[in-house]
Parts: structure tokens; C-alpha cells; sequence
């Protein structure tokens, strides 16, 4: 057998249809097939190849951490340089009181940290999310989520979810002294991308204050420089209670974190100790890939840069059919008419060389989340793949 038969044959399948690309090697902005064909990456791993494919600074802190040591025991109990480090550069890039960093391996397991966090520390059960969202697919972070396309079938999930609508600001009144958190996309991801309203996270905050909960954001997808600075939340003058942290935090290696207040973060550690455990959560050859990242994005200008490569893409994604281009920097929608469409431009692009792929809750939408290394020929390159695709597809 094949390895393509073999993939289905033995590993477990999330849909009926996979892309079935074979990767044999991945450099930079490319994916390369076993007939040595080049693919140009423009969703870097759904927006986890932040720095691109094996980025050589990356690559080294890895293999040095490799020759040091491994997995010593579970999280929380060693002193480990890897995780401090780590954890101490990020707290200086974040403002006040934004310093106690608990490490995982994803952005689902940073979800379930939070939740249990602002649960313990307020004594209340009421989570409340935004219509819309996504956070993760644990039933934890799964019952968050509305519509239920994606969650009905396990019902039934966690109790004590309500559901507002982002940038709604009457919708703020059903935060109330029975809520623990809110938990919100800075950007939203999966809607299409949906930037927050001019006041809207201003106005959350305070009405968290105002009841006594706390504001969890979740920038698993918008951070570290995906939206053009290196947390999202910089850009709209809040500052949450708690931020979760994955996808291109570890530049390709798995690896979250939700980071928090100290005094809020120490509920965990006691009645009962052991509050949240993790076996492999800040593994030491992850934080080393993590903090060779964080380096390269506060040491260079790829998030400064940021801006002006999205606004290329812009100027270059236009045709009569696509209806809207909705950008958060290097996170980025093209609205075209249906998911059949959408499905016809990603084949066709894939078949030119170039990777792109849709949203969980906007079937009209083509996502764009390059590696923030493209370059300018590149954005070229693949907008007019891309411009070419869609031609095809209605010319058909």
C-alpha cells in the first residue's frame, strides 16, 4: 500500500474529504510533495507556523535543547531554564499585572486552564462566550461554542454557558454577579475575521469590573504578531484578566499557555494543591522553540512589518467576485458567494502550488494566514493564483 492509502487506513479521520497532500519536507514559506513540487503556505498550520517552516533560530534552540535534556517530570515541580526563560520574557513584553505564565500544549488545553481558573478564583459557575467563536474542541472549550454545528453530537456538554453577540454593547448587561468570566476573541477567527468595534472592549472590561468577573482573551490565533502587533489586545487599550496563548507560540512545536495575575494564578496551587496539572505542558524542548520565537518577533521587524504586507494582499485581492476582503493584519477573509465555491478555489490553488483553506462558521469565506516571512513576491505570486482560481471556477 501507499502512504496515502495507508493514512486512511490507520489514522483517524476528522472529515470525509481531507486535502490528502503528502509532505516530504517544508522550508520557509513552502511545503514540498514527494515529486519534489513546491506549495506555497498560506495558512502556516492554521496559524501556527508563525516564523515559517523549520525558521533556522528555531531550529537550533531545539536541537541544543535536545542534547540537554528532555521530559523530567510532570509541569510545575522542576526548575527548568527552558520555561522560565520563557515565561519571563513574556511577562516582560506584557503589561501589569499579566505575570504568572502556566504552560500547555494547546490552545484547547489553555481554554480548559482558564475556565477552571476564574472559576476557582470568583467561586462562580456562569461562563459566558460570544456567539460565533471558537476555543477549542475538549468539551470544555467545545461547549463555548455557538451555533452547535460542531458540538451537538456530544451533548451534553458543560452547564452554566450563555452566549452573547460580539460587539454587541446592550449585550453587556446579561454579564451579571453570577458570571465567572467572559471569554472573548480579541479578533474573531472562525466567524470570517471580525475585528472588535471601536469602545466594545473597553466597555466589556468595564462591565467585568463592574460584577466582579473576569475577562479572559483568547488570542490563540491573533497573537504574536499575526494582527500586527505582538499581542492583539495592544491595539484596543484593554488589558484582560487572563490571555490564552497557542498556535504560533512555539513556531511549529506544540505548546500554549494561559497567563494571568499572580494572585489570581495561586488559587490553583492550594484547596486542593494541584488545582490544574499537566504532564507535558511546558516541555522543555517546546519552550525553547517558544523563546527562540519570542526573540526573533522582539528582536526584528516581522511585526512591524505586518501592516504593509497586508495591505498588499489587499490591494492585490480584486475581482468581480470576490464581495469583501476582512483583514486583522496577516489574519485575513475573501468573501466570495458559497462553500462550493470556496472548496473549487482551495483545489484549484492547490493544484497551482498554493495552500489556502476555509473558516469554521463562514462557509463563503477563503482564509489567509501566511508565515509573517512572506515576502512581497510572494504575496504576488499567490494573489494571482489565487485571483487565477477563482476566474476558473466561475468561468465553469
Amino acid at each position: 500500500m501507499n502512504l496515502r492509502q495507508l493514512f486512511l487506513d490507520h489514522v483517524g479521520q476528522t472529515s470525509l474529504s481531507p486535502m490528502m497532500l503528502e509532505v516530504v519536507s517544508a522550508e520557509g514559506m513552502y511545503l514540498y510533495g514527494p515529486d519534489g513540487k513546491a506549495y506555497l503556505d498560506l495558512i502556516a498550520g492554521i496559524g501556527v507556523s508563525s516564523l515559517g517552516h523549520r525558521h533556522p533560530v528555531v531550529s537550533k534552540a531545539v536541537k541544543e535543547q535536545l542534547d540537554k535534556y528532555w521530559h523530567t517530570l510532570v509541569y510545575g515541580e522542576f526548575v527548568l531554564n527552558p520555561q522560565v526563560r520563557l515565561a519571563q520574557l513574556l511577562a516582560d513584553q506584557l503589561p501589569d499585572p499579566l505575570e504568572s505564565v502556566y504552560f500547555v500544549n494547546s490552545g484547547s488545553e489553555a481554554c480548559e486552564g482558564a475556565m477552571k481558573l476564574a472559576k476557582r478564583y470568583t467561586g462562580r459557575a456562569e461562563i459566558i462566550s460570544c456567539k460565533y467563536a471558537y476555543h477549542g474542541s475538549t468539551q470544555g472549550a467545545a461547549s463555548l461554542m455557538w451555533p452547535t454545528t460542531f458540538s451537538q453530537a456530544f451533548y451534553p456538554l458543560l452547564p452554566g454557558i450563555q452566549h452573547i453577540d460580539f460587539n454587541c454593547l446592550a449585550c453587556l448587561e446579561q454579564i451579571s454577579e453570577e458570571t465567572a468570566a467572559v471569554i472573548v476573541e480579541t479578533v474573531q477567527a472562525e466567524w470570517g475575521v471580525r475585528k472588535p468595534i471601536p469602545g466594545y472592549l473597553t466597555a466589556l472590561k468595564q462591565r467585568c469590573e463592574e460584577v466582579g468577573a473576569l475577562l479572559i482573551l483568547d488570542e490563540v490565533q491573533a497573537g504574536f504578531g499575526r494582527t500586527g502587533s505582538l499581542f492583539a489586545f495592544e491595539q484596543f487599550e484593554v488589558v484582560p484578566d487572563i490571555l490564552m496563548l497557542a498556535k504560533g507560540m512555539g513556531g511549529g512545536m506544540p505548546i500554549g499557555a494561559f497567563i494571568s495575575s499572580t494572585e489570581i494564578m495561586d488559587v490553583l496551587a492550594y484547596s486542593p494543591p494541584l488545582g490544574h496539572i499537566t504532564t507535558f505542558g511546558g516541555h522543555p524542548v517546546n519552550c525553547a522553540a517558544g523563546l527562540a520565537v519570542l526573540e526573533v518577533l522582539t528582536t526584528t521587524n516581522l511585526v512591524a512589518e505586518v501592516r504593509s504586507k497586508e495591505l498588499l494582499f489587499r490591494d492585490l485581492l480584486t475581482h468581480p467576485y470576490i464581495r469583501d476582503v476582512r483583514s486583522a493584519g496577516l489574519l485575513m477573509a475573501v468573501e466570495l458567494d458559497d462553500f462550493n465555491v470556496i472548496q473549487q478555489v482551495i483545489k484549484k490553488c492547490l493544484d497551482r502550488g498554493v495552500v489556502t483553506d476555509w473558516f469554521l462558521f463562514n462557509e463563503r469565506s477563503l482564509r489567509i494566514a501566511p508565515p509573517l516571512i512572506i515576502e512581497r513576491n510572494e504575496i504576488e505570486k499567490s494573489c494571482q493564483i489565487i485571483l487565477e482560481a477563482i476566474s476558473e471556477v466561475y468561468a465553469s
